[in-house]
């Protein structure tokens, strides 16, 4: 299994994808776990997998630890797999979802994973939600987004609005004042991170400015998300 994560120039970023590869591997006793980073942080996909095909390794299953199918999915792991298979020993790789909505549906393990979260975070009652992402220019990764806004939400039995800490409007602080104004009291954010960085310190400091009550951490390595990473490995292998 090689997790294939974003990559960032915060080192709590490299220390989270290293945690959910240790999470993975405690579930999946026996089976090989590989972190991977596309930008900022070694090795590389397309090192991994050339490492692992030189160790004798013929079969491999990459999983995309993003929460969109946006750019990083359809353009930067395709290259890493041709990258990989352009030198070397041959080795056959199959390419997992990504963790956020695959198909249209919502993983319940992901919203448990927040809701994990978003309980230790505010562990008392709330009355509405925004479900805080780091931003996207592709509109289908924000369609996707919004499918989580509205599970979560519905699980919950509050109104969740999306908001975004780049790229696309509207802004977690703008999010949140939006629902006080509406009447909402107790507002909460669900940061929906994989990793702590830059972005969901943004998330933080805006919720807190804004009023909000509490803003949970990210995923991280969330037994919820671990166990959706084998599901994603699962998949891939049954309907290769």
């Amino acid at each position: 299994m090689v997790l294939v994560a974003h990559g960032s120039r915060d080192p709590r970023a490299a220390e989270a994808t290293r945690a959910l590869a240790r999470a993975v591997a405690a579930a999946r006793p026996g089976g090989s776990v590989w972190a991977s980073w596309l930008d900022h942080t070694d090795p590389g996909p397309a090192a991994v997998l050339r490492s692992l095909a030189a160790a004798g390794h013929r079969r491999a299953v990459l999983v995309p630890l993003l929460l969109t199918a946006a750019y990083h999915r359809r353009v930067d792991i395709p290259a890493a797999l041709a990258a990989a298979r352009g030198s070397g020993p041959p080795i056959e790789v199959r390419v997992g979802d990504v963790l956020g909505p695959a198909g249209g549906t919502v993983d319940a393990g992901l919203l448990a994973g927040l809701r994990r979260r978003l309980t230790e975070a505010a562990p008392g009652r709330f009355d509405a939600l925004v479900l805080a992402a780091a931003g996207t220019r592709d509109a289908g990764a924000r369609g996707s987004v919004g499918r989580v806004a509205g599970a979560l939400g519905a699980e919950l039995g509050v109104p969740c609005r999306v908001a975004y800490a780049s790229a696309a409007p509207p802004a977690v602080g703008a999010a949140v004042a939006r629902l006080r104004a509406a009447g909402a009291g107790r507002v909460a954010v669900s940061a929906y991170f994989l990793a702590p960085g830059l972005f969901h310190d943004a998330v933080v400091a805006a919720g807190r400015a804004a009023g909000a009550v509490a803003v949970s951490g990210s995923l991280t390595d969330a037994p919820e998300l671990a166990a959706l990473v084998a599901r994603r490995v699962d998949r891939a292998v049954a309907t290769a």
